[in-house]
């Protein structure tokens, strides 16, 4: 495994176990985020924003978070494995309010520079609709793009850290 996607809601974890598996497999880490969003939150040219993502993917290994459902068919050939980050919409729902609570006066490492956390009814509202709206898009796509690619669906912190403990330890470093 030198790839891997995981995409999944806002709130649903994907930064947070990004981290870890970069950490654990010694892979660099992409926050697609960082990448689309500029100061004030304003969106990337889709042009500009697909060939950077183009670039990441050929990249030789990488674990990448963010949805981006543009792009999918970009990534998921490249992917050697898909995580879709799945807990209950209302989970996420908590999970931002407290991250928003959190990051009120420091910035998120998974954001770019001048795009505080923010919450509004249509982001909200998007993380409610998650289930029926979005992940049926991840698994037509895979369909589309991947259909052999494997994928790990994890819905519960259970999953995650049984999910985990199968990756190798972290590399100690001195």
């Amino acid at each position: 495994m030198r790839r891997i996607l995981i995409v999944g809601s806002a709130g649903a974890g994907k930064s947070t176990l990004a981290r870890e598996v970069a950490r654990r497999l010694d892979l660099p880490l992409i926050h697609l985020d960082r990448h689309y969003w500029r100061p004030g939150w304003v969106p990337a040219g889709e042009a500009d924003f697909r060939a950077e993502v183009a670039a990441f993917a050929a990249g030789p290994a990488w674990v990448m978070d963010g949805n981006y459902g543009g792009t999918l068919d970009l990534r998921l050939p490249r992917a050697d494995l898909l995580v879709l980050c799945d807990p209950p919409r209302l989970r996420c729902l908590v999970r931002v309010l407290r991250r928003r609570w959190a990051h009120r006066a420091t910035p998120r490492p998974d954001l770019p520079e001048g795009c505080p956390e923010q919450i509004d009814l249509p982001f909200l509202r998007y993380i409610w609709d998650y289930p029926r709206r979005s992940r049926p898009r991840v698994f037509a796509a895979l369909r589309a793009t991947a259909p052999t690619l494997p994928v790990v669906h994890l819905r519960t912190r259970r999953q995650i850290r049984h999910w985990l403990a199968t990756l190798p330890a972290p590399p100690h470093r001195s």
